[in-house]
């Protein structure tokens, strides 16, 4: 009888756990996708300028776009000098704000930081955003099936690890001296779980994600916000356009509602949308059956199957 009680009291106070549990989820949703709609932080508090990377496209050119809309000046970075000028002149065109380009390949290594550092000297930069990224593959693909492989995995590398620490410190001493600064890190879904198929692009990303919660956890306390944020698939040059629908943000769309998150949490998926698949693959899809030679095999004859199929689309276009 004994061990019957202590059972039912075990049992009662698991449910309450997840119950509690649950009602934290939901309350902290609400504050970060909702109430954020209707309370935003005002992003000029943190200082005159933003700097982004990988601007010229997609997410990254999303967020300068928004920031400048929200009356920031923008420091725009990115490889191609030519879009470098012409989101430059929409950018003060549309908002009348400030722009300054840096035409820099974050691919080519640590070489390049005292360039932006030369370029950046001066100016009151409360906002940093780490955009710039890159994959190494159309589809899925085994490591070894990487194309170029030598000078690919370091190119990968480069521009999606090395670019996160060595921009932030250009920027962060100003901000601590300053007591206010914000920095954000674009992750990436494929960085909150490993990813077979995607191992080194999910592996750059779990850095990302583990750079920013430690950086945040460091220099709280000092006035500085490391965010990182998380997304599914965003409709860019990157995921191939694909089309927009309730499961896929327009990259504008997207970083309007990533930046309302600002002040509300220093870890999120960016939208609701994004949120919510995360919870149902975790839920539905757990690391034992996402990591399991079954699943692995099927995924990659998913990979061939959609890539013969967009190869006989281009070949009757």
């Amino acid at each position: 009888m004994l061990f019957t009680d202590v059972l039912i009291v075990t049992g009662g106070f698991t449910v309450v756990f997840y119950l509690l549990k649950l009602l934290w989820t939901c309350c902290y949703g609400v504050r970060q996708y909702f109430l954020s709609e209707f309370w935003q932080l005002d992003l000029r508090r943190y200082g005159q300028w933003a700097v982004v990377t990988g601007a010229t496209s997609g997410i990254g050119k999303a967020y300068a776009s928004e920031l400048a809309r929200r009356g920031l000046d923008v420091v725009l970075i990115s490889r191609s000098e030519e879009k470098l000028q012409m989101v430059a002149k929409e950018i003060e065109d549309q908002y009348g704000r400030k722009t300054r380009t840096i035409q820099v390949d974050f691919t080519d290594g640590h070489r390049i930081y005292s360039t932006i550092a030369a370029k950046l000297q001066g100016l009151d930069i409360g906002i940093l955003v780490n955009n710039v990224g890159m994959s190494y593959s159309d589809h899925f693909a085994y490591f070894l099936e990487i194309p170029d492989a030598e000078q690919k995995i370091t190119q990968v590398v480069n521009c999606n690890v090395l670019s996160v620490p060595q921009m932030t410190r250009l920027v962060l001493p100003d901000m601590v001296k300053r007591g206010t600064g914000l920095i954000i890190n674009i992750s990436s879904e494929v960085g909150i779980r490993p990813h077979p198929l995607l191992s080194l692009y999910s592996a750059t990303k779990i850095f990302v994600t583990y750079f920013s919660q430690c950086l945040h956890a460091e220099y709280k306390t000092k006035g500085i916000t490391v965010q990182c944020v998380s997304p599914f698939l965003v409709s860019t040059n990157m995921t191939k356009n694909v089309n927009i629908s309730c499961f896929v943000k327009s990259a504008s769309g997207f970083a309007r509602e990533a930046l309302n998150t600002v002040g509300h949490s220093s870890y999120t998926s960016g939208c609701l949308s994004h949120a919510l698949q995360n919870m149902a693959l975790t839920t539905f899809l757990p690391d034992q059956i996402l990591m399991s030679p079954f699943f692995i095999r099927k995924l990659k004859t998913f990979a061939k199957m959609s890539k013969l199929r967009e190869t006989e689309a281009q070949s009757s276009a």
